[in-house]
């Protein structure tokens, strides 16, 4: 592949070397550290006069120092003369911070999104995003990628009886997502109805669907603090589900995610890799991991070609 180089931010360099590998280059030299007053220096190692440039950096972690990072990557690779620089960012930085909910709140996506588009991105790659209108923040071109397709294949190759499952949202907000999935695999879905007193707590739970002796799976985007997905399997569980899973595009897991996890009725919570997850993986036995390196390299092969990437909507690359 000519006139491409692909760099990696320092968020998650597991993700961007199983992604080069898989387009068969080599990862572009980039030296990133920090000044002694925690200001982010970043020293791109060769030339991109000319090249279609891909920065790899997912929103985890220290979020604002890697999303700091990204900026200055893009801004270093622009004024290097790069004749189109793409952010690939797997998991977007204040992505449920996407509307004016309550008075004075502001709407963090959207300047994201303005500060990626005045360091000089010319074009975004992401996945699952929580809001798909975060799309229209950017006057440039951002392609939502999906993780659907690898779940469902995830779905078929490890539940010996999908065909019989109920595909379950946790929330209002999921519910279009989860009937593309039963849709696709021509099985009933639930919804759970819950309220939040306030963030990251959730009052009460209503079910909404029957899971009476059958599979239920949960699906939802995200999980941080996982309260929402341990209430919702505790539910399903009451309900009379003999089994109960769970698939998250995005697992960041702070606080007490992974004692909830490990406490939970769950037979094994499913997550991609658009987040690091080893070491959560190392302290909790019933995390399993689906790697989207492959999608992410086809995508980044697709646009450096010109070719359409809606292929990827409904297809998991070979």
């Amino acid at each position: 592949m000519p006139n491409i180089k692909v760099f990696s931010g320092s968020s998650h360099q597991d993700l961007a070397k199983k992604t080069v590998d898989r387009l068969g280059i080599d990862l572009g030299k980039a030296v990133l550290k920090k000044f002694s007053n925690q200001e982010t220096c970043v020293e791109i190692g060769e030339s991109v006069r000319g090249e279609d440039v891909y920065i790899i950096q997912s929103g985890c972690g220290e979020v604002n120092d890697n999303l700091m990072e990204l900026l200055i990557m893009i801004n270093a690779c622009k004024i290097a003369s790069a004749s189109r620089v793409t952010a690939v960012i797997p998991c977007f930085p204040y992505a449920r911070q996407d509307k004016k909910d309550k008075s004075r709140a502001p709407i963090s996506a959207k300047l994201v999104a303005n500060m990626l588009s005045v360091a000089g991105a010319d074009h975004i790659i992401t996945m699952d995003l929580h809001a798909s209108q975060i799309q229209g923040f950017f006057d440039i071109p951002v392609d939502n990628l999906y993780a659907e397709p690898a779940v469902l294949k995830w779905i078929k190759e490890n539940i010996p009886e999908w065909k019989s499952c109920v595909i379950v949202s946790p929330d209002a907000g999921g519910a279009k997502r989860v009937t593309s999935i039963a849709d696709r695999l021509n099985v009933d879905f639930a919804l759970i109805h819950k309220e939040r007193k306030r963030a990251n707590e959730v009052a009460s739970m209503v079910l909404v669907g029957d899971v009476m002796q059958r599979t239920a799976i949960l699906v939802d985007d995200m999980a941080d603090t996982c309260g929402t997905i341990c209430h919702a399997a505790e539910k399903l569980k009451e309900a009379g589900a003999s089994k109960v899973y769970a698939i998250l595009t995005h697992g960041i897991f702070s606080g007490p995610a992974i004692q909830r996890i490990e406490s939970t009725p769950l037979e094994a919570l499913v997550v991609t890799n658009t987040i690091p997850q080893e070491k959560n993986m190392r302290d909790c036995s019933k995390i399993q991991c689906i790697d989207v390196s492959m999608i992410l390299a086809e995508a980044i092969r697709r646009t450096h070609n010109g070719e359409s990437v809606s292929y990827l909507f409904l297809h998991v690359p070979m």
